[in-house]
């Protein structure tokens, strides 16, 4: 299936879609690129589009006239204009004359037919990744097709605002929300490349311009989300976005306001050929974007031995695949969840420690032996909200009561532990518990660590690794880069793991903890602790000073 689509189109649905788009080949002009300047015209999925996306409540229903969605969500390959396509609805959302809210009925037939009219005031915040690419990507398509059609006379333009010449609207190009003066005023607005939007200030934005929906009811204001497939495991808007519209789509949550549009190339194409390639690209292209297609450039990428292939099926497929840098396939992770899954008292476990002290995060990881289940018996990290100057530190009384849990309450047969940062603790573990249960196991050593990581990933696109579904602990797996190390060995490259770059929010710890949790309880598969308990278990004989 090449297309997901929520909800289910219908034609029944009264739609202002048909008179945007003959508005839009009215008034603009195509933007940068081999037709800028030439007239605009809507293909056929994207007029599709527009009669979803404009859709509102028929004559009789309790919200009649009113937009069926305030939000959108776009999903196709690069390549596909998309900017472009947000910047014409942008256009139409800015202008004077434009048929984008409902005004009244009139009949045609038996059917009663939406007419349409402008906005008032409007305010058009174009938000998108970063300052460098704030005035790019839609608003500087926006800035062209209007500039250089034949309506620009309507118009004052800069270099980050476009304003009705009567002063009664704008657009602004931004790189983070609205302030809370302007937020007030949105009536419609674009977030741009989503699949970008990975950090905490930008699943703040994604929240705040959420908020300023309702704000102005009478405008009924929307807003539209366009990207590329994101690479899952980053927790980035589009993926939160898509999880999302996937839940709706199960009946696991119900929310008629979202429109989720997505094509993508089925796993049904042979990747190792030409043929295969080519039909995999035509799959996640629609019919009527087709015949401008450079399949022969697209194809030659995927065949460059400085491309990443999994990059090239993200991008041009628009497939969910994980990058070739992340050291753990994020979305095998997330099929090994089993939430239900209870670890009972007593069971054989082993634990993994890893962390920080005053910075990041510090993670304790438990794994059942017989069953390969983990989950986080702590993870403490750095709220995402504390200024960057604002000092933090692990709460050091809660990492000792979890470990003493641990021990209290199931069969521990070995905690390996990173000594750096928690060395004393470490050390009094050891000297309570037996320093031959609680293990130093330093992840400075190159081998034996490239030796640990390969073996949980493996764990993991296996599905041998089972957990309880965890948000932090999935996020940080996601996060987790792939270092190679320059070795080998007979199976492969050897490589260790870490941030995309220093001093980045994107943490990692727990996924290390679970590293060495999964590490541990392969050695005690390995020494049969499985299967033949010890004389005197560390959980009998914390049990028995406890009681």
């Amino acid at each position: 299936m090449s297309v997901f689509v929520v909800p289910t189109p219908d034609p029944s649905w009264p739609t202002l879609g048909p008179a945007v788009a003959s508005w839009m080949a009215s008034h603009l002009v195509f933007g940068p690129g081999d037709l800028r300047g030439q007239p605009y015209y809507v293909d056929e999925e994207d007029a599709a589009l527009l009669d979803c996306i404009f859709a509102v409540h028929p004559k009789g229903h309790a919200q009649e006239g009113r937009r069926m969605f305030n939000r959108a969500a776009i999903v196709r390959r690069k390549g596909t204009a998309k900017s472009e396509f947000a910047a014409a609805i942008a256009a139409a959302e800015l202008a004077p004359d434009s048929p984008v809210r409902f005004d009244h009925w009139v009949r045609r037939g038996r059917a009663w037919d939406p007419v349409g009219r402008a906005v008032g005031d409007p305010f058009i915040p174009m938000v998108a990744y970063t300052e460098e690419q704030s005035d790019e990507l839609a608003f500087a398509a926006l800035l062209v097709m209007l500039s250089e059609g034949p309506f620009a006379k309507d118009y004052d333009f800069g270099l980050e605002r476009i304003v009705r010449r009567d002063g009664t609207g704008k657009a602004v190009s931004l790189a983070s929300a609205p302030s809370s003066r302007d937020g007030a005023r949105t009536t419609f607005s674009v977030k741009d490349e989503t699949h970008r939007w990975n950090s905490a200030r930008h699943r703040q934005v994604h929240t705040t311009m959420l908020n300023n929906l309702p704000k102005r009811m009478a405008s009924d204001p929307w807003e539209l989300e366009i990207t590329t497939r994101h690479e899952p495991g980053q927790k980035s808007v589009a993926e939160s976005t898509e999880e999302y519209a996937r839940a709706i789509a199960a009946g696991k949550i119900a929310d008629p306001k979202l429109f989720f549009f997505l094509r993508e190339a089925s796993d049904t194409h042979d990747l190792g050929t030409d043929e295969g390639r080519r039909s995999a690209v035509e799959e996640a292209t629609a019919e009527s974007k087709r015949s401008w297609t450079n399949y022969a450039a697209i194809l030659g990428l995927a065949q460059s031995p400085d491309n990443d292939f999994a990059y090239w099926q993200r991008v041009w497929l628009n497939r969910l695949v994980k990058g070739a840098e992340r050291a753990f396939d994020a979305v095998a992770w997330a099929a090994c969840a089993r939430r239900a899954k209870h670890v009972p008292e007593g069971a054989l476990i082993t634990l993994g420690f890893d962390g920080s002290r005053y910075h990041d995060a510090t993670a304790l990881i438990a794994t059942e032996v017989a069953s390969g289940y983990q989950w986080p018996l702590g993870i403490w990290q750095r709220p995402d909200s504390l200024p960057p100057d604002q000092k933090w530190e692990v709460p050091a009384g809660q990492v000792e009561t979890a470990v003493a849990n641990a021990f209290a309450t199931w069969n521990v047969w070995r905690l390996y532990a990173d000594p750096p940062f928690w060395e004393g603790s470490v050390a009094q573990w050891a000297g309570r518990y037996g320093d031959k249960v609680v293990v130093e196991w330093w992840t400075n050593r190159t081998r034996q660590m490239s030796y640990a990581l390969r073996s949980f990933a493996t764990a993991i696109s296996a599905r041998d690794v089972s957990h309880d579904g965890d948000a932090r602990l999935a996020s940080h797996i996601g996060n987790a880069i792939r270092i190679d190390s320059g070795r080998f060995d007979d199976v492969g490259s050897l490589f260790t793991i870490a941030k995309e770059r220093p001093g980045s929010p994107h943490k990692i710890d727990s996924a290390m903890a679970a590293c060495l949790s999964w590490e541990a309880r392969m050695d005690a598969i390995t020494a049969g602790a499985n299967n033949v308990p010890e004389e005197v278990s560390a959980y009998e004989t914390v049990r028995s000073i406890l009681t």
